[in-house]
C-alpha cells in the first residue's frame, strides 16, 4: 500500500511538472499578444530562450544550489555537490520517498517560469544575446539562493536556524514556532521576478516615445489564450506543490480557482469604475493577478478567504499598473504591477486573513528580504551586463521592430509587418 501511495505521488508531481512547463509557452503567448506586431516574435523568443538556458544550468548546478545538503550559511547550497545531477539516478530516493528526479523535474519548471516572467518588463528594446546571458546569471545569483533560503531549509524557512526561529523561537522538534508560508512561490517566484523586472526597467531605460507613444497590444485573442493556458498550468503550479494527490492538493486547486476568478472580476470592476468599461486585457490580467496572489497561500487559506485574497490582489494590481506612467519607469507589460504587487499582497495577506499577527510579521520580513535580495543583485547583474555586452538595440532597430533586426523574421507576412 505504501508503494502504491508513493507511485501515485510521483505520478501526480510529474503531471504537475508538465502543467507548469506549459506555463512558459503560455506566458510567451500572453506577452506576445500584449506586444506590438513588430516585436511579438522576439517577446516569445525571450520566454523560449529562458526555457532553454535555465533548463541547462538547473541540471548543471541549479538543483544543487537550491536543494543540496551542504548549506552555506543558510543562503545557498554547494553547487558542486550535485553538479550535473551527479550521484542522482532513477533509483535515488528523495526526501518525499519517491525518486529524487521527480522533484528535480518539478522544481526545474519553477525556475524557468520565474526567469521568463521578467522579460515582460523589457519588450521591444533589448539584445537577445544579453537576455540569454541574463537567463544564466540571474537564476544562479538570485533564484537558486532564494529557493534554498525558503524551500531548502535556509534562512527564510521553518528551520531551527531560520530568521523566524531567531525571532519567535523553536518548537520541541527544533523547528520555527512560527513557520513562514510560501506554498508555491510568492517570494521565490513572483516577488523576486517582479523586483528584478523593476530594476531592469530602470537600468535598461524606456522605449522610444514612452510614455506618449506606447505600442498597443496587437493580438488580444492571443493574450486571452495565453491567460487561459496560464490558469490551466497554474493548477499544477499550486495543487502540485502539495506533492501528493490528496486533500491538500484539492484545497490548493479550489483556492486557486477562487482567487483567479475573484481577481478577474475585481480587475474588471476597477476598470469599470475608473474608465467606464471592462476590457479583455483587463480580464486576462486580472486572472493572472489573482493567481499570483494565491500562489503563496493556496495551502493555507480556505475558499472564502481565497476569494478575498484574489479580489484584493486584482484591485491592487489594476491600480498599480498605472504607476509606471506616474513615476516614469517603462515596465512594458506590467510585470511590476501584476507580479510584484500581487505577490507582495499574497505573501503578507496570508497572515492578515488568518488573523495571526506573528505570522504577518514573519511574512512581511520574508517579503522584504526577497525584494531587497532580488533587487540589489539584479542591479549588479544588470549594470555589469550594460557595461560589457550592452542591453539596448540601436535606435533604428528599435524603431523598425526587433523581430526582423534580431531574428530576421516577421510574425505576419503582411504589408508593414517587417
Amino acid at each position: 500500500m505504501a508503494s502504491e501511495a508513493l507511485f501515485a505521488n510521483a505520478a501526480w508531481v510529474l503531471v504537475s511538472a508538465c502543467l507548469v512547463l506549459l506555463m512558459t509557452p503560455a506566458l510567451a503567448l500572453f506577452y506576445g499578444g500584449m506586444s506590438g506586431r513588430k516585436v511579438v516574435l522576439n517577446m516569445m523568443m525571450m520566454s523560449f530562450g529562458a526555457l532553454g538556458v535555465v533548463t541547462v544550468i538547473y541540471l548543471l548546478w541549479g538543483w544543487s544550489m537550491s536543494y543540496g545538503t551542504q548549506s552555506w550559511g543558510g543562503l545557498v547550497a554547494n553547487p558542486s555537490e550535485f553538479f550535473g545531477l551527479s550521484g542522482i539516478d532513477s533509483a535515488t530516493e528523495g526526501s518525499n520517498g519517491y525518486p529524487m528526479l521527480v522533484d528535480v523535474a518539478f522544481q526545474l519548471t519553477f525556475a524557468i517560469i520565474s526567469t521568463a516572467i521578467i522579460s515582460g518588463a523589457l519588450a521591444g528594446r533589448v539584445k537577445f544575446s544579453t537576455w540569454l546571458v541574463f537567463c544564466a546569471v540571474w537564476p544562479t545569483l538570485v533564484y537558486f539562493p532564494l529557493a534554498h533560503m525558503v524551500w531548502g531549509g535556509g534562512l527564510l524557512s521553518e528551520g531551527e536556524n531560520s530568521v523566524s526561529a531567531w525571532i519567535f523561537g523553536t518548537t520541541a522538534e527544533g523547528e520555527a514556532a512560527v513557520a513562514p508560508i510560501d506554498f508555491a512561490g510568492g517570494t521565490v517566484v513572483h516577488i523576486s521576478a517582479g523586483a528584478a523586472a523593476f530594476v531592469l526597467a530602470l537600468v535598461v531605460g524606456k522605449r522610444q516615445g514612452f510614455p506618449r507613444r506606447v505600442t498597443r497590444p496587437h493580438n488580444l485573442p492571443m493574450v486571452m489564450l495565453g491567460a487561459a493556458l496560464l490558469w490551466f498550468g497554474w493548477c499544477g503550479f499550486n495543487a502540485g506543490s502539495a506533492l501528493a494527490p490528496d486533500g491538500m492538493a484539492a484545497l490548493a486547486w479550489v483556492n486557486t480557482a477562487a482567487a483567479a476568478a475573484a481577481g478577474m472580476l475585481a480587475w474588471l470592476a476597477t476598470e469599470w469604475v475608473r474608465y467606464g468599461h471592462a476590457t479583455s486585457l483587463g480580464g486576462a490580467s486580472g486572472v493572472v493577478a489573482g493567481l499570483v496572489a494565491i500562489t503563496p497561500a493556496a495551502g493555507a487559506l480556505n475558499p472564502m478567504t481565497s476569494l478575498i485574497l484574489g479580489a484584493v490582489g486584482g484591485v491592487l494590481a489594476c491600480l498599480a499598473v498605472s504607476l509606471k506612467f506616474r513615476f516614469g519607469y517603462d515596465d512594458s507589460l506590467d510585470v511590476v504591477g501584476v507580479h510584484l504587487v500581487a505577490g507582495l499582497w499574497g505573501t503578507v495577506g496570508i497572515g492578515i486573513l488568518l488573523l495571526d499577527w506573528k505570522l504577518t510579521v514573519i511574512q512581511i520580513i520574508i517579503a522584504l528580504v526577497a525584494v531587497v535580495f532580488s533587487g540589489a543583485l539584479t542591479a549588479v547583474i544588470a549594470l555589469a551586463l550594460k557595461a560589457t555586452m550592452g542591453w539596448r538595440v540601436d535606435r533604428e532597430e528599435e524603431y523598425n521592430g526587433v523581430d526582423y533586426a534580431l531574428h530576421a523574421e516577421s510574425a505576419y507576412d503582411v504589408a508593414g509587418a517587417k
